[in-house]
């Protein structure tokens, strides 16, 4: 033993003669075996532990374990202890640990909390809680550092009803007062927050760790806002030795992350300079993850660059919020940038900026492009990165490429449910419904949005029952709870016409906003207005806010009844409530008061509105054409061309209808002509409103050269304004040739026949008329159906 002593102290005492190991060698040759000698004993042990100080390797510990072992001290207590300590902070395979504390002979208090330590720091908690188990069966009462980590160990394995037996044991034992913030943290993960609140209140002192243990644990329960409220109020009556941490102002940092309160933020920022832990690595970190929470990139990017040590998370939080807002020359600046600064993206950092290029549907060729430089790059193409690829592809709308990626590589059920909804998406509503079925065959689970994306499709389709089918799978896999869900089957049973449905399911699930919404745009959709609108106060009565969607539906429903009565008093509660006027409520508002015949109100606001978009300004221009004012509607559409806002084919429209009305002939025509200058492309209605426009002036072989010269064929409503207008001035000739060119151009149309034989009849030739009668009845398989009474 003596020799092998001498062997591995020469290992640590050949380079330094003067320090705490040469002086130990030199105890080995004089009194270590002495044990007679109490004092040699005590030396020796100290002499144990100065040197456990030095231990930095595996080689290292194990000689050292092995010269406690020759030495005799292996079943000291304190030195098994730092034995343990020794391997833990090695981060070993805990096997070690268990086996040198189950060959000990006697176990005290301290060796427990050794062991435990080593467990908790590994996330073993299993192992914990058997250690401790062990430590009560042997009579062995907790300290006030066991119980904080037995406390962790039964918060995170949910065990509370032993939690709470633990609180009674720190009550009895009387460590209560030490430990009570380990409570706070217990109830809080459990989500037990009034029981927190009580362990609270019940501490007669409150220390850091107390406070910090309460702000942390709401913030973890989704309650950033009271998280934020127990930091200023332990900052207000704290002493200096209880002012937050670091550890705290991690908590509130999240907290304003969470909320997007930046100017909060920003004072929990400047506080921390301010008390000098600024500088730490976890309040650097803190600071950038909140900047990036609320979306500012300016201070991102600032605190970004007071970071010391970037590691692969501060990288994360910036691209990620550059990635967010599109920034994506940016992006693909810093994801260089990281890796000159030897550190490697995961898929995480790549996922956010193919998020980013597929939410700015003006990056494709550069999503692209990056696409190809992971593949050069061979970065992994684990599984996030590849949801990530699908996703930007089914966004940018390329669903062929998305295709290939899923066929080639191993399909995940979040790959699915990304198909699912990028069908949904770009209106291939048959494939949606298609691949959602072999989901349900396959028996993959489906999210909630791929379930939305199928409904809708379903809606789109108007297959009511396979949307009934889809609804049952909701209800069997318990996603009727889900308020996304049972909005999009409200929508789908509405735009199906099926409004008991509609109406069950509106019943039955909990409601937000756009559950109304879609209630209310379901009553409109079959043309029940006024439910609609009844719809509106039965929401207010509940306690349900309207949003500025809400009143531009009910405004719609208010315009189809010409009800001024109504849609003065949905405005009223607009101005009541202090909405902002943005543009679809403007326009909703100008629709209606024009629709009410209520010109100098639609006008007013008109005019009180900050901008204005083509749909707005065609809306006053036809709510002008309607009520036969059409110079007024001329002036708006000049004021518009001014105005730099370029008008489509929907503002001609009512411009065109608007001179038909008005008799502007001159007018008429020079804006028919000038939608070329638009690229703006005529349509069966243009057409039929210019032929109207020229009918109602006479203008007849102008109207029928028109016609003539369309580059698309002539629907009935080009050759029945045309007919009409020959009928009106009384051109039978001209209009018996153009009834037989409308029956050449669509032969089963009985509406032509009829016109025709009129036409005859109305001049004598009665032989004619039944000629033409009679070949309607041969060509037309309805022929015109016979009148008849009840009388």
């Amino acid at each position: 033993m003596r020799i092998l002593f001498k062997d591995l102290f020469s290992v640590y005492c050949c380079k330094n003669k003067n320090n705490s190991l040469y002086s130990i060698h030199t105890l080995t040759h004089h009194s270590l075996f002495n044990h007679h000698h109490d004092h040699d004993h005590d030396h020796v042990q100290t002499q144990l532990i100065s040197l456990s100080n030095h231990i930095t390797s595996l080689h290292s510990l194990l000689q050292f374990h092995a010269l406690t072992v020759t030495s005799g001290f292996s079943t000291n207590l304190f030195i098994a202890s730092k034995l343990i300590s020794l391997y833990d902070s090695l981060h070993l395979h805990p096997h070690p640990i268990s086996t040198l504390f189950h060959f000990l002979p006697s176990k005290d208090t301290f060796l427990y909390n050794s062991l435990l330590k080593s467990f908790s720091s590994r996330s073993l908690f299993p192992q914990v809680l058997s250690f401790y188990s062990q430590m009560r069966a042997s009579d062995l009462l907790p300290s006030r550092f066991t119980i904080p980590i037995v406390a962790t160990a039964f918060a995170h394995m949910g065990f509370i009803h032993h939690g709470k037996s633990l609180h009674g044991l720190a009550s009895k034992t009387g460590l209560f007062h030490a430990v009570g913030h380990s409570f706070v943290s217990l109830y809080f993960r459990c989500g037990l927050m009034d029981n927190a609140l009580l362990v609270f209140d019940e501490m007669p002192v409150r220390d850091v760790v107390t406070w910090t243990a309460l702000v942390i644990g709401y913030v973890q329960n989704g309650e950033s806002e009271k998280g934020l409220e127990c930091l200023c109020d332990m900052h207000g009556v704290g002493g200096v030795d209880d002012r937050p941490n670091s550890r705290t102002l991690e908590g509130g940092f999240l907290a304003c992350g969470n909320l997007g309160a930046l100017y909060e933020g920003k004072c929990l920022h400047g506080f921390a300079i301010k008390s000098g832990i600024g500088c730490s690595q976890v309040i650097q970190s803190s600071v950038l993850s909140m900047y990036c929470k609320c979306g500012v990139t300016p201070e991102a990017y600032q605190s970004f660059c007071e970071v010391v040590d970037k590691d692969l998370l501060s990288w994360t939080s910036l691209i990620g919020v550059y990635a967010r807002f599109g920034m994506m020359s940016e992006c693909v600046r810093f994801f260089w940038e990281m890796q000159e600064n030897q550190v490697c993206p995961d898929g995480i950092v790549i996922g956010c900026i193919l998020s980013g290029f597929g939410n700015s549907i003006n990056h494709v060729a550069e999503g692209k492009a990056f696409h190809g430089l992971i593949i050069r790059r061979h970065h992994v193409p684990d599984e996030i990165v590849h949801n990530s690829l699908l996703s930007m592809y089914c966004k940018f709308g390329m669903l062929s490429f998305a295709e290939r990626l899923f066929n080639r590589c191993q399909q995940s059920t979040e790959s699915w449910n990304i198909m699912v909804l990028g069908y949904g998406r770009i209106g291939m509503n048959a494939k949606c419904i298609e691949l959602f079925r072999e989901m349900q065959y396959l028996g993959i689970h489906s999210e909630s949005f791929s379930v939305t994306s199928a409904i809708g499709s379903c809606a789109w389709l108007g297959t009511t029952n396979l949307g009934r089918s889809i609804h049952c799978n909701v209800i069997k896999g318990f996603m009727d709870d889900s308020v996304s869900v049972s909005n999009s089957l409200i929508e789908m049973y509405g735009k199906c016409g099926k409004m008991v449905f509609a109406q069950r399911v509106f019943n039955r699930s909990e409601k937000d906003v756009i559950s109304w919404n879609n209630l209310i745009s379901s009553h409109i959709h079959v043309d029940n207005h006024a439910e609609a609108i009844n719809l509106l106060d039965n929401m207010i009565m509940e306690d349900q806010k309207p949003n500025s969607a809400t009143f531009v539906i009910v405004l719609s429903a208010c315009s189809h009844l010409a009800s001024l009565e109504k849609g003065e008093r949905v405005h009223r509660y607009i101005n009541e409530r202090g909405f902002k006027l943005n543009l679809p409520l403007g326009t909703a508002l100008v629709d209606m008061y024009a629709k009410c015949g209520q010109l100098e109100k639609s006008r007013k606001v008109f005019d009180s509105m900050k901008e204005k978009d083509v749909i707005c300004w065609s809306a006053m221009i036809s709510g002008y054409g309607m009520n036969g004012y059409a110079e007024s509607a001329v002036e708006i559409f000049q004021l518009m061309e001014k105005s730099n806002v370029k008008p489509k084919e929907t503002t001609f429209l009512a411009l065109l209808s608007a001179c038909a009305h008005g008799g502007l002939v001159e007018e008429g025509k020079n804006l028919f002509a000038k939608m070329q200058s638009y690229s703006a492309k005529p349509d069966l209605k243009h057409y039929t409103c210019m032929v109207d426009l020229l009918g109602r002036s006479g203008n007849l072989q102008e109207a029928e050269a028109l016609v003539l010269s369309m580059p698309v064929s002539p629907g009935d409503g080009v050759w029945g304004a045309l007919l009409s207008a020959c009928k009106t001035h009384n051109q039978i000739e001209m209009g018996i040739r153009i009834a037989k060119y409308a029956i050449d151009s669509e032969p089963e149309n009985d509406g032509h026949y009829i016109m025709l034989a009129n036409m005859y009849s109305s001049i004598g030739r009665w032989e004619e008329a039944e000629n033409v009668r009679r070949t309607m009845k041969e060509r037309c398989s309805l022929g015109k159906k016979a009148g008849w009474s009840v009388i």
